[in-house]
């Protein structure tokens, strides 16, 4: 008896390279179509999310027109990004919109608001005593916006130099100075 002849022990194995080559295939398919679908999925929420990132903006930019010129503005944005405006809502100058993306099992709705930034500081009372040297203890104000003449206020030197301190959050404020006494 000859192995591999087909009629001795080793009949019954032969073609099982095949079989299990179809099976790892097939495994691979559906897991292949797994990732491709959640991929899938990914794409159409994200493009839901700058849909409705966008018209929400074109909202809020245009809330002085009223909130049917706003919705109006939001859905041509929108559609020109290729979602559906689900709703519109403006208040005063915010706005709040869903947008839609997809069909059936990928669909996706994301909501977004836009409106004027609030404030850097939570709301409340000046801190206590000086916060650096040569601060009146408040934030550096925009001269735009403060004093119309563009010549600055607090005690700081230069011109224009505000109180010190910097209204941008990326900028850290300066360390406290040693030699006065803690608030």
């Amino acid at each position: 008896m000859k192995v591999g002849d087909g009629k001795g022990r080793f009949a019954s194995d032969r073609g099982s390279a095949t079989v299990w080559s179809v099976g790892v295939i097939a495994v691979l398919c559906v897991v292949f179509g797994v990732v491709l679908a959640l991929g899938q999925a990914a794409v159409t929420r994200h493009r839901a999310a700058g849909g409705a990132d966008l018209a929400a903006l074109a909202a809020a930019d245009h809330w002085s027109e009223g909130g049917t010129a706003a919705c109006a503005r939001a859905d041509r944005v929108a559609r020109a990004q290729g979602v559906r405006l689900v709703r519109c809502a403006i208040v005063g100058e915010i706005s709040d919109v869903t947008a839609a993306s997809g069909r059936g099992p990928f669909a996706a709705e994301v909501r977004a608001r836009a409106g004027p930034a609030g404030p850097l500081q939570p709301p409340g009372p000046p801190p206590a005593g000086p916060t650096g040297p040569g601060s009146s203890g408040d934030l550096a104000v925009p001269p735009s916006s403060a004093d119309p003449a563009g010549s600055g206020s607090g005690s700081g030197s230069g011109s224009g130099s505000g109180s010190g301190l910097s209204a941008d959050p990326a900028v850290p404020p300066p360390p406290p100075d040693p030699d006065q006494p803690p608030p």
